[in-house]
C-alpha cells in the first residue's frame, strides 16, 4: 500500500484539522479531538496530527494513482480552509 506524508508549517495546524474533519464527517469514518485526526475516506486512509508549529499529514491508498489524488484533495481542501495563508505541501513517499 503506497503511502506519503508531509508536514506543513502553520500556527493553526489544530483548526485545520479539525474543519477538514467535520467537513468529511458526513460521508466518511472520522475520528478527531485537536491534535489528531483520521479519515477514512473512497481513496484511502489520511491521518493528522497537529502541534503548535506545522500540521503533520500521513495518506494511504491501494495503487500509487490513488495516492496522487488523495494528496490533491487533501491539499486543496486543507488550502481552502487556509486562505488567509500560504501553505507548502511537500509530499514524500515511503520507500
Amino acid at each position: 500500500m503506497p503511502t506519503s506524508r508531509t508536514d506543513v508549517a502553520t500556527e493553526h495546524a489544530s483548526r485545520y484539522l479539525q474543519q477538514l474533519c467535520k467537513h468529511w464527517a458526513h460521508k466518511f469514518p472520522v475520528e478527531f479531538d485537536p491534535h489528531h485526526g483520521a479519515i477514512q475516506l473512497s481513496l484511502g486512509r489520511t491521518v493528522m496530527d497537529a502541534d503548535d508549529k506545522a500540521l503533520h499529514i500521513a495518506v494511504a491508498a491501494d495503487d500509487a494513482a490513488s495516492l496522487e489524488r488523495l494528496e490533491a484533495v487533501v491539499a486543496d481542501h486543507i488550502k481552502r480552509f487556509a486562505f488567509r495563508e500560504e501553505l507548502t505541501f511537500d509530499w514524500q513517499q515511503a520507500a
